[in-house]
Order: C-alpha cells, then structure tokens, then sequence
C-alpha cells in the first residue's frame, strides 16, 4: 500500500473513533438522565400524589334488563334469518 492510502485508512479510522465514541457517550448520558428522571418522579409521586378518579360501578343487571335482552336476542336472530 501506497503511503497515502495509509493515511486515508488511518484518519478513516479515526472518524470511526471518534463517531462510536461520540454515540457511546451520548447513550450513556441518556440512560444516566433517564434513571436520574426516574428517581425525580417517583419522589414527586409521593410528595404530590394524583387523585384517582372515582369510576361509577357497573350497573347490576336487573330482572326486567333480562327481558330486553331477550327481545333484541329475538329482533336480531328474526331480522338475520329474514333479511
């Protein structure tokens, strides 16, 4: 090999370096920022914590519930089977 393509090969590899490095460094600073930024709200979590919202409870099916949906059962088998 020719002297230059020697040098071009090295600073080839030197980019390489350097831009590896640079990406390294960069995923290690946003996992370190990312479990920093956990920590933050789990702290902030119990010291403000979020009201829950009360969800209404499901209705209970009743007696007369059960004739209605016997109709549409009926409504809906007559309607498939007749067009």
């Amino acid at each position: 090999m020719s002297p230059e393509m020697l040098a071009l090969l090295e600073e080839g590899f030197t980019v390489l370096a350097i831009g590896f490095s640079t990406v390294f460094v960069f995923l290690v600073i946003l996992i370190i920022s990312m479990n920093i930024q956990t920590v933050v709200i789990r702290y902030l979590n119990k010291v403000f914590p979020v009201a829950v919202a009360e969800t209404a409870s499901p209705k209970a099916i009743k007696s007369s519930d059960d004739a209605e949906i016997a109709i549409a059962i009926a409504c809906a088998t007559l309607k498939q089977n007749h067009g």
